[in-house]
């Protein structure tokens, strides 16, 4: 018996891939900055433009055919996904200050922050982006 089919099944779902591809980044936006203000010495406001464009990007393109598995990108999900991430950025923020603005710490603000975007997130990438077309989507008129 193969070991290795639950682990296979498991990783082949859309929203594991969809995580994997979310925490690999986040772990991948230090090294960036680091590179961009330390090594090529950018400012710490011009090297975080790039590293959340740059990121923003790669994710596009490791989502879009990764995990939800489109042979091409188009232009039209890049802007969507562009969108989505602003208005994500939006959430965080508003949640963050208004949370913390009712007494709760900053930090924990910032967590409980991080889950609401993050759920508005995956909201946009499922449900808008990447949803599945149903079939009269899909007919011609």
């Amino acid at each position: 018996m193969n070991q290795a089919t639950p682990l296979r099944q498991f990783l082949a779902k859309p929203m594991v891939r969809w995580w994997i591809v979310g925490l690999f980044f986040t772990g991948f936006n230090i090294p960036a900055l680091y590179v961009l203000h330390e090594v090529l010495g950018l400012t710490v406001a011009i090297a975080t433009l790039i590293t959340a464009e740059l990121i923003t990007i790669l994710r596009f393109f490791l989502n879009d055919r990764w995990v939800f598995g489109h042979p091409r990108p188009t232009w039209q999900r890049l802007w969507q996904y562009h969108l989505s991430n602003a208005s994500s950025f939006v959430i965080w923020w508003l949640a963050v200050n208004g949370i913390e603005s009712a007494g709760v710490h900053y930090l924990i603000a910032s967590l409980l922050a991080t889950a609401i975007s993050v759920g508005w997130s995956m909201a946009t990438n499922f449900l808008w982006i990447w949803r599945k077309k149903s079939q009269e989507e899909g007919r011609s008129p």
